[in-house]
């Protein structure tokens, strides 16, 4: 169980903060549940989830020095773009991905993402609104718990990101 303070991942919104822990009467039940009550980092808005809540992905978030780790294997992971022009199968291969809730899944979706539309960008072609949809969803993922891990503002994250890579790649 978690405690009031603590900072998990809950399923899409994302990085919360655990708020208070309290009884709440269930509906139409007249049973009473322990519940969570979030705060999301990067939203305006209080979640209540039970607890013992089985439907939606909860885990404490990264640790700085696992969220340096990853930022550290950015120059050394192989991108692959991915195409298809069936859209339901696109939306399934981001869905998979994002449905981890895994940071290093999220790093190579992003980075994979970039790519194609650099790839496009060079052809002048746009990419698709699928794309750009779930590019935004990772990236929120992503760097809302890289930003919470490593305790930066998230407005700062792709300049701390950018200057460790550039880093590594110097050396």
């Amino acid at each position: 169980m978690y405690q009031i303070g603590d900072l998990i991942h809950y399923g899409d919104t994302g990085v919360c903060r655990i708020t208070d822990i309290k009884l709440l009467d269930v509906a139409r039940s007249g049973d009473e549940r322990l519940y969570y009550v979030l705060d999301p980092l990067y939203q305006a808005c209080s979640i209540s989830t039970p607890v013992e809540n089985n439907r939606i992905f909860m885990r404490p978030i990264i640790s700085k020095e696992e969220a340096e780790r990853l930022i550290d294997l950015i120059p050394s992971i192989h991108v692959e773009e991915y195409h298809s022009r069936v859209q339901r199968e696109l939306v399934e291969h981001y869905e998979s991905s994002l449905k981890t809730h895994d940071c290093e899944v999220l790093i190579r979706l992003t980075l994979s993402i970039h790519a194609k539309k650099q790839t496009l960008l060079e052809d002048n072609k746009k990419m698709g609104a699928v794309d750009e949809s779930f590019m935004k969803k990772a990236e929120h993922m992503l760097f809302g718990e890289l930003s919470a891990a490593l305790d930066i503002p998230i407005e700062h994250l792709p300049e701390y990101i950018e200057s460790r890579v550039d880093a590594i790649r110097a050396k």
